[in-house]
């Protein structure tokens, strides 16, 4: 499905010089059509997932987990949405949201306000967003809350009143089909892993992008994988 039809979109470029191709299932898939999925680590092939998973949690982290058990699966602790959020001078910015503990609202009455709403006419969900700490990377503790806008902590707001900004993303496409997260509010900093160790259950903090290796410890570069596509070997891009 995501050849014929996307052949019009083969030298679309997001959040980068590089250009997506089209069959890139998964990029298109979380870029474009906001479907959920696994952010799986091109070092050691763990997944992202929110250190709680319960919706009722806004003050806790992430982490690299290396097992895909039971209790996350059913609750969609590895799924994610990177969902659009505007525009950096001509640069598209994103949510990193959390498919694990959303709120689906009821839905509305013909008489209430459009905003909000989706394309179908049904009220968004909320999700939990990854946040950005105001003084990261410059801490070495959490520098990362998974929760939504009005209930992570002060630290993790916007500094001019607007929550979203240190929530917003810049998704920056690799040449082997990998993403790479850059905070607004950071430009000089990645999502990355406290010590710089991608080990199992590493915890995410925002790191310092001094350069280097993207398949290593210091650029740090996830690969999208659709629910389907979980067990596909990561490194297959290199083979």
């Amino acid at each position: 499905m995501y050849t014929q039809e996307r052949t019009a979109m083969s030298n679309l470029v997001v959040g980068g010089p590089v250009a997506v191709n089209s069959y890139d299932n998964a990029i298109v898939a979380a870029l474009l059509e906001n479907r959920p999925v696994m952010l799986v680590h091109a070092f050691n092939g763990g997944y992202l997932r929110p250190a709680e998973l319960k919706e009722e949690s806004h003050d806790k982290g992430v982490k690299l987990a290396t097992a895909l058990d039971p209790a996350t699966k059913e609750a969609q602790g590895h799924l994610w949405y990177i969902t659009p959020g505007g525009f950096f001078g001509q640069r598209p910015l994103y949510f990193i949201e959390s498919a694990a503990g959303q709120v689906s609202p009821p839905p509305a009455g013909p008489a209430e306000a459009e905003a909000g709403r989706g394309d179908d006419g049904t009220p968004k969900p909320q999700r939990r967003r990854v946040s950005v700490h105001q003084e990261a990377p410059r801490s070495t503790a959490d520098t990362v809350q998974v929760g939504l806008p009005d209930k992570v902590g002060d630290k993790w707001r916007g500094r001019n009143g607007a929550p979203e900004d240190t929530q917003l993303w810049v998704v920056t496409v690799t040449p082997w089909g990998g993403i790479t997260f850059v905070p607004i509010t950071h430009p000089d900093a990645i999502l990355g892993f406290k010590d710089h160790a991608v080990t199992a259950d590493s915890e995410v903090r925002l790191t310092y992008n001094w350069g280097g290796d993207f398949t290593g410890t210091v650029i740090n570069t996830f690969y999208p994988r659709l629910p389907s596509e979980w067990n596909v070997p990561y490194h297959h891009v290199f083979t």
